[in-house]
């Protein structure tokens, strides 16, 4: 295989499994060290492993692979990896609401997640980078956010859509942080709470509740907020009225994401009933910070399939034309 195919796919390996993001980074900045350069370039090893990007690791992978070997790191990945999660719901999804990139906390540039996007086979994909108080996570401020929509408004064609978006920090009394009227120009809205997780159950409800009655928001975000296994350990859900918060969701069309992050898996299981029952929209989201976690809706997918969740009630299974008249209704 080629050297350039293997750093990449080591490095989209790394991602998916939420791997160090030190690590993923160290292959991508191969690949894009080598990118460009001949065979004969490639086989000159004393220039190659002067090159400034390439480190021992790296090395190794692109000498065996210029011997026409699968690289060892590439071979025990993909055994790590195993079988392609599959369901029937799978290839129903037509993109996804809810991804980030350098400019918040996500690992790689805008462009690398809208060509790991096409190479799923997506027909659009939201870029929801946070928003101005979550500072750990670089949220975006107005003048940050409207820099990057003239940047995502190039970044279309004809057999894919970078849709516009954020995701919106519910505050603690349900408010919205940014700006209504830029929140008014995004294609996607996704509303998250991110502090206060531990909320009494009455104020955690008219929080949600308030925000989801404000007219702007799409989606609903990792509605409990647990954490179930990885390398952030756990946390307990949220306590909430389910079926005020998921009643508020269908009374103004906004959508319950299924995110697809196996250490989050959220809604439980329980309150994807709850929200069935209520007659809730859904959206399949990765929730991904690097290209390689776009994949990781195979897992949401098998989530909604088992809960189930009928296909015509998930966002993402639409056409980009049935979705932007959703996200113009009326609230």
């Amino acid at each position: 295989m080629h050297a350039l195919d293997a750093l990449n796919e080591i490095a989209t390996l790394l991602e998916r499994e939420r791997s160090s993001r030190y690590k993923s980074k160290a292959f991508r900045a191969a690949s894009e060290a080598i990118a460009g350069l001949t065979d004969e370039q490639l086989r000159d090893a004393a220039s190659l492993r002067r090159r400034k990007g390439i480190g021992d690791s790296t090395f190794a992978v692109i000498q065996e692979a210029l011997a026409g070997q699968v690289p060892a790191y590439l071979a025990d990945l993909r055994q790590r990896a195993g079988v392609e999660r599959t369901s029937a719901l799978r290839p129903l999804l037509r993109g996804d609401l809810h991804s980030h990139s350098e400019w918040s906390d996500g690992l790689t540039s805008i462009d690398l997640m809208v060509d790991a996007a096409r190479t799923l086979g997506h027909e659009y994909l939201a870029l929801t980078d946070h928003s101005p108080r979550l500072r750990v996570a670089n949220g975006l401020s107005p003048e940050r956010l409207r820099a990057q929509l003239t940047i995502v408004a190039g970044l279309s064609g004809e057999d894919f859509t970078l849709l516009s978006g954020i995701e919106v920090d519910i505050l603690e009394e349900g408010g919205l942080d940014q700006e209504r009227e830029l929140l008014e120009e995004l294609d996607i809205v996704v509303a998250s709470a991110h502090s206060k997780l531990r909320m009494e159950r009455g104020p955690m409800t008219r929080r949600l509740v308030r925000a989801l009655s404000s007219g702007r928001v799409d989606v609903l975000g990792h509605v409990t907020g647990r954490l179930v296994e990885g390398s952030r350990g756990t946390r307990p859900p949220s306590t909430l009225d389910a079926r005020a918060v998921f009643g508020a969701c269908a009374e103004h069309g906004v959508a319950v994401e299924i995110n697809s992050r196996p250490e989050r898996q959220d809604p439980p299981d329980d309150l994807i009933a709850i929200a069935l029952d209520e007659g809730c929209l859904f959206s399949i989201d990765s929730d991904a910070h690097a290209p390689g976690q776009l994949s990781l809706i195979d897992y949401g997918a098998e989530r909604a399939e088992r809960a189930g969740v009928p296909p015509e009630r998930i966002v993402t299974t639409w056409t980009l034309e049935r979705l932007r008249e959703w996200t113009s209704r009326t609230r």
